[in-house]
């Protein structure tokens, strides 16, 4: 079993390499998605994903119960993205610690192929706001937390990949 993190920001390549890793793997493939189109730019984003996968994909939308539905989903999966979810799990008030662990717990329990997608969001200026500070703690956390749990971690950057683990 292979399980990999891609991490990077925004606009670096990292869906598009974590997609192209996935689809160079046999079989049906299946898109967890976390984002929810709560506005216009979003909602664009979101078709212009979808208009990059081809027919091998079918789509489940987690944006909160992502443990569950990596418990759920067959075959090849690609999560897109980790940091959408951690931000929906702590708008809605979720135990973050626990949401991490049961995460992690479904990322250790998956026996087929596992892409996973988030922003390394650690690397820019520090955040404003108490809310913002305790986003970019908890994602970093969450990475921390991810990669040691995963097989593989790829930071991106300009499209390019670099092996971390």
């Amino acid at each position: 079993m292979v399980s990999q993190l891609f991490l990077g920001g925004a606009r670096s390549g990292k869906s598009r390499l974590a997609q192209q890793a996935a689809e160079a793997c046999p079989g049906a493939l299946t898109l967890i998605a976390t984002a929810e189109p709560l506005d216009a730019e979003m909602a664009a984003r979101i078709a212009r994903h979808q208009a990059d996968r081809g027919p091998r994909w079918t789509l489940i939308e987690a944006p909160l119960a992502l443990p569950q539905a990596l418990a759920a989903a067959p075959g090849v999966v690609l999560v897109d993205c980790l940091t959408l979810w951690l931000s929906n799990v702590m708008l809605a008030g979720q135990d973050v610690a626990a949401a991490e662990a049961a995460l992690c717990g479904a990322i250790a329990a998956r026996h087929d192929p596992l892409f996973l997608v988030s922003n390394e969001v650690g690397l820019g200026l520090v955040p404003e706001t108490p809310l913002g500070r305790a986003f970019r703690d908890a994602q970093g956390r969450l990475n921390q937390a991810v990669a040691a749990t995963v097989d593989r971690v790829d930071f991106v950057a300009s499209g390019l990949a670099l092996r971390l683990k």
